[in-house]
């Protein structure tokens, strides 16, 4: 007999949530990862024990491109986690699971773009751009948490 599935398992707008989130999860460590090797590359590291093994203490110092990785993952961080949190809350709400699931993926895409345009350097306003049109689906989703909400106020 098999088990049954827990009963956010069950719910198409999580499990569409849960995959978006999981991608950009694994783009941000691969954002990690690419500034690690950046750093290596470069030779330039942010601890005296990471430089020493890697050459000396000179190599203690910041690089350009280690900094844009830096702020890449930065920005990640600063609009990733708050879309962790209103995704899932939004997920509750018994939205369409195809606008839901339309929410979801325009975020996500934007959110890739985004980092290919900040690490590759890529022309004004790619980034711009992607970053504008990945903050969309995010008030759309916090507006309709609030409209949810405000009679429990």
């Amino acid at each position: 007999r098999a088990a049954r599935s827990p009963k956010m398992m069950e719910n198409k707008v999580f499990l569409s949530f849960t995959f978006y989130s999981t991608i950009l999860i694994l783009k941000m460590y691969a954002v990690a990862i690419i500034t690690g090797q950046v750093r290596l590359r470069k030779k330039a590291f942010a601890n005296p024990e990471d430089a020493l093994r890697n050459g000396g203490l000179q190599f203690c110092r910041q690089d350009p491109d280690v900094e844009r990785c830096l702020r890449a993952h930065r920005n990640d961080m600063e609009n990733i986690f708050p879309f962790l949190f209103l995704g899932a809350i939004y997920s509750l709400l018994d939205p369409s699971p195809t606008v839901a699931r339309i929410h979801f993926l325009i975020f996500c895409v934007g959110r890739i773009i985004h980092t290919i345009a900040y690490l590759l350097k890529l022309r004004a306003p790619t980034r711009s751009v992607a970053y504008g049109v990945a903050q969309l689906p995010c008030f759309s989703m916090a507006l309709q948490i609030l409209l949810a909400t405000t009679p429990y106020w």
